[in-house]
């Protein structure tokens, strides 16, 4: 199962994405997720007033290429919870001190960005970094979740995501939350998918301007997705469409504006950004 979200004659659609020949395409529209509430009435509307006649059926839509589509992020979370310093080479490029247990923060959903968006870089930070992650996206209400549990069965998919930060004030504030939350600041995309598999470890990299900053592997997380989604519903409930960035591995550096980040990983596609001054 892949999925985008995007626009199509000036309303919210979702799509299922498949690969072909080496390209993704929208292949056919599918159903809102259950916690897209706006796009599930909107479409009972349209079923109605009969301007839609079996939308979902074969032959009903056109395939696009995913690379011509105007996409939307792909989820629509009620919070987004990050993980810092889950891999040991961040942690230490920072000057930080690797940590004993997860380190827990927010983004809030107003900084969620398309794919292909522009990141607005704050007159009030004088250093904007990259952080490529992996994300998770929450397929069912989880709180108190067990370690040894079955933690797939939690998860709807995977997405990228760039965790988009002002360094400086995030030194400065000793509280992350104004350093990693301005709009624009949680570029995530372009879909989501269970087609996924983390048991050797997915790479992950980052390009700034099409130079290699980051290659990192999942195998090296400090903290395993269950023991993170044990950690985190102890005291936070995870509801559908609930958005995990795992963690960035080392490379991260300042950007410039005009820099185009791409964050890739196999099966996840490419995660593409530009940056300009607000």
């Amino acid at each position: 199962m892949k999925y985008c979200r995007f626009l199509l004659d000036g309303e919210v659609r979702y799509g299922a994405v498949e690969e072909r020949e080496g390209e993704f395409w929208i292949s056919d529209l599918v159903p809102a997720p259950e916690e897209d509430l706006a796009s599930q009435l909107a479409a009972a509307r349209r079923d109605a007033t009969d301007l839609l006649v079996s939308e979902y059926s074969a032959g009903q839509f056109e395939p696009v290429r995913l690379s011509d589509a105007f996409l939307l992020a792909p989820v629509m979370p009620s919070k987004i919870i990050c993980v810092g310093r889950n891999y040991r080479d961040h942690a230490k490029e920072l000057g930080n001190e690797v940590p004993t247990e997860p380190l827990l923060f927010f983004k809030p959903p107003s900084s969620l960005l398309a794919p292909g968006g522009v990141v607005r870089m704050p007159a009030a930070s004088s250093r904007v970094d990259f952080e490529g992650e992996l994300a998770l996206v929450i397929g069912r209400r989880t709180s108190r979740f067990a370690a040894g549990g079955d933690w797939r069965g939690v998860i709807r998919g995977y997405t990228l995501a760039n965790d988009v930060t002002a360094r400086d004030l995030q030194k400065k504030e000793g509280q992350w939350t104004r350093g990693k939350g301005w709009d624009t600041f949680c570029p995530v995309g372009p879909f989501v998918t269970d087609e996924v598999d983390l048991a050797a470890g997915l790479a992950l990299e980052t390009r700034v301007n099409g130079e290699l900053r980051q290659h990192g592997s999942t195998a090296d997380f400090i903290f395993s997705i269950p023991e993170l989604l044990a950690y985190i519903t102890a005291a936070i409930t995870l509801e559908p469409g609930d958005l995990v960035l795992t963690g960035t591995p080392a490379g991260v550096g300042p950007l410039a504006a005009g820099d185009r980040v791409d964050v890739s990983a196999a099966g996840l596609g490419v995660l593409s950004n530009t940056f300009q001054p607000e």
